[in-house]
């Protein structure tokens, strides 16, 4: 991969602002690229076509979720053994993979272009491990992550807009929609990780302070999950929650926005997500600042239970008429998100300081998003084959209070579990 001297010679003098403000920058540039090649199709409501009796829109969200879901469940190996002088050229391949695989879905006529979205969502899966790997087990890891992960919120309003736009101003066709929009970021998208190849590797302070990151093979994985399983377990399952809702919240907006009579204004994704994306990048921003990884630790349990509050409060509100509809889906965004960024980032790497544990933080992210992403495929299926005559809005609306109550026993449940466990360690080396 190409190398940049200068700009590697730079990195390596600078102060630890500007290094974590460059690591971050194009990081997200980096994701934020990517998302144009995996949510554009969402902005599109694929009206009037059906397959075996299901809308046509169903199909392809289960079936890129149904990649994206095996991609994490190969990821959980693949990132975990995964080399830092592969991340690159890995990203780019893999990239060119899922843009193809858009080709294929214009080119061949609906429905049987289905399981090209499939084949679009398997290699876009293993993106985000590769980009992090850049930034876990560094002093600024909070911050770089933060901006990283605000990209999840930021592209995918930004990118369905320009799909939007490619559709209502250039009279682009719905299936053509997301290869265009996917060869709009090509370029931008190769500047980014050659620009991303040139971050160099965590310092002595760095891995002093966080401990330090390597690839993990097939036992050490199994030990790692043998020794904090049952906690593990809890926040699992609470993010599994969280996958579906956000991901029914991101997959439909299209749809909902469109019951609730703005769906013909494409800047209705953008209006609604920077100013979660500000609010996340903000609160996460702050964790940067708690030197201690035990206390970061444990604050990120308050910053998930949180989120899940506001998700329900916000949805009870809403059906109860005391609350607008923009108002309503930002702020059960920004629910969703406070859950759901830091189980992507800062949540593992604050445990893996914790306990001291020589591994990953891509591992671990994996295996909850193996889950995760099988959980959004089974609701989903819930709603389409079961009774329920309810709208995406509908739906969403009430499965979001009804979902957090679980999530919020789950993550309290396991921060007791991780809080006796820190302190049986501590313990343990006092004696």
């Amino acid at each position: 991969m190409l190398t940049i001297p200068w700009i590697q010679k730079q990195l390596k003098r600078t102060d630890q602002f500007t290094f974590s403000l460059y690591a971050a920058l194009v990081s997200f540039g980096t994701y934020s690229c990517m998302y144009a090649f995996r949510k554009p199709f969402a902005a599109a409501l694929f009206e009037g076509v059906s397959f075996l009796g299901i809308d046509y829109k169903i199909w392809i969200v289960i079936a890129q979720t149904m990649g994206y879901a095996a991609s994490k469940i190969y990821g959980i190996r693949f990132i975990a053994e995964m080399q830092s002088g592969k991340r690159a050229r890995s990203i780019i391949f893999l990239i060119l993979l899922s843009w193809l695989a858009l080709l294929l879905f214009a080119v061949v006529p609906a429905p049987y272009n289905i399981p090209l979205l499939f084949l679009n969502g398997f290699p876009l899966g293993m993106i985000w491990g590769l980009v992090f790997g850049y930034l876990e087990g560094r002093r600024g890891t909070e911050f770089m992550g933060a901006v990283l992960s605000i990209s999840f919120i930021f592209s995918s309003g930004f990118v369905k807009s320009a799909g939007k736009m490619t559709i209502v101003d250039w009279g682009v066709s719905e299936q053509w929609m997301p290869f265009i929009t996917g060869l709009l970021f090509m370029v931008p998208l190769l500047i980014f990780v050659v620009l991303l190849e040139q971050i160099p590797p965590p310092t002595a302070e760095d891995e002093a302070l966080r401990t330090r990151r390597e690839p993990m093979n097939k036992q050490q994985r199994r030990l790692f999950l043998q020794q904090f399983l049952p906690g593990l377990v809890l926040c699992i399952i609470s993010y599994v929650i969280l996958t579906m809702l956000r991901d029914m919240r991101d997959n439909f907006a299209a749809n909902i926005w469109e019951e609730l009579g703005m769906g013909k204004d494409p800047g209705i994704f953008t209006q609604t997500e920077v100013p979660i994306s500000l609010a996340i990048l903000f609160i996460m921003g702050l964790l940067v600042f708690i030197k201690d990884n035990y206390k970061a630790f444990m604050l990120n349990y308050l910053i998930v239970i949180s989120g899940f509050v506001l998700a329900a409060l916000s949805s009870l509100l809403f059906m109860y008429h005391y609350m607008g509809p923009v108002l309503w889906m930002t702020l059960t965004g920004l629910g969703l998100y406070m859950g759901y960024i830091p189980f992507n980032c800062i949540f593992f790497e604050r445990l893996i300081a914790t306990f001291k544990y020589v591994s990953n933080v891509g591992f671990l992210i994996y295996v909850a998003d193996s889950c995760g992403y099988v959980g959004s495929v089974s609701i989903l299926l819930v709603k389409n084959c079961s009774n329920l005559h309810l709208s995406w809005g509908q739906f969403f609306m009430n499965t979001v209070w009804s979902l957090s109550i679980l999530g919020i026993l789950m993550m309290v449940g396991s921060y007791w579990y991780f809080r006796k466990k820190y302190r049986e360690s501590v313990s343990l080396v006092h004696t």
